[in-house]
């Protein structure tokens, strides 16, 4: 038998099913090359599992926390365990939108304006005017994610709820019109750009993995200039984080806005994803296979690419 790989999936996030998707394609990826595969639903008692297994590598596709805030890569840290994707400081930088946001100006990459706040002072009146966007700061696929429109007399009652369980502080975040799009790094290479067309009111964890939620074109239909400033953008988003392995960053292009060289003002990114989905609706396989990376190829990279914080 090849290498022993402990896929690690599930988790008790919102995004618990998205991950037990990704972690199901990418299993069946390795056990059809050879590899011994181990699948592991995490729980609260990983640790002891993990020890029990005694994997060689550990191919990390759990999305949200604890694994994609530094929280299992720290665990499996300590454990000696080498693992797929991003280091315990580029996971909860990422993973910590305003924080990550920060930096990621630093790095000269444009991020829209906004502010963090309570979610009770954001629920009582517009702390922006409106459209803006209210999302968790630490959660992804867009779960908890408001666009709150000019149309709207007061913002999103259900951020007051009792069982609200994305944090107490959200970010407010001025509203980005135009295109969504979306580019892969892989190692540290940029892979294409996707524009992204929901079919339902905006791209949210409905129109991200419900068939038939969203189009998909690739390459997306901007500039040439657009496509590689995106690709560009998305390496210096990359490195400026400290990830490795595979990342994904997101952007919305305004392209209406004028004054700029081929209209690159309106290029923003959203922010940068260290776990991306690998399901069969997912961006990264879309994009690595229109790059000639075949799924199985892809997966395979990521477990040969796993490692130890250097």
């Amino acid at each position: 038998m090849g290498k022993h790989v402990a896929v690690l999936r599930g988790g008790w996030s919102a995004e618990r099913e998205v991950s037990l998707r990704s972690g199901r394609a990418c299993a069946d990826a390795l056990m059809r090359q050879g590899y011994r595969v181990t699948r592991i639903d995490v729980g609260r008692d990983i640790a002891a599992v993990l020890k029990t297994v005694k994997p060689d590598v550990a191919l990390n596709v759990l999305h949200g926390r604890p694994g994609e805030d530094g929280t299992l890569q720290g665990l499996l840290e300590i454990l000696a365990i080498p693992y797929t994707h991003s280091g315990v400081m580029a996971s909860a930088v990422a993973m910590q939108k305003d924080t990550a946001k920060v930096l990621l100006h630093a790095a000269g990459v444009p991020v829209p304006d906004g502010l963090v706040a309570s979610r009770f002072d954001v629920s009582k009146k517009h702390l922006m005017v409106p459209p803006y966007v209210i999302k968790p700061i630490a959660e992804g696929s867009s779960v908890g994610v408001f666009v709150v429109q000019p149309d709207h007399a007061h913002p999103p009652q259900e951020l007051m709820r009792e069982d609200w369980a994305f944090g107490e502080r959200v970010l407010v975040e001025k509203y980005i019109p135009g295109k969504e799009l979306t580019c892969a790094v892989m190692g540290e290479e940029a892979l294409g750009v996707i524009e992204i067309v929901p079919t339902v009111r905006f791209y949210d964890y409905e129109a991200k993995y419900a068939p038939g939620g969203s189009k998909h074109i690739l390459p997306a239909p901007v500039s040439s200039f657009v496509y590689q400033l995106a690709r560009r953008l998305s390496v210096t988003a990359h490195k400026a984080l400290g990830c490795r392995g595979v990342s994904r960053t997101d952007f919305r292009y305004d392209d209406s806005i004028e004054g700029n060289v081929e209209g690159t003002g309106g290029l923003v990114c959203l922010e940068v994803n260290t776990q991306p989905g690998m399901t069969e609706t997912s961006l990264v396989p879309e994009l690595a296979a229109h790059a000639g990376v075949t799924f199985d190829e892809l997966v395979r990279w990521m477990v040969e690419d796993a490692s130890l914080n250097r």
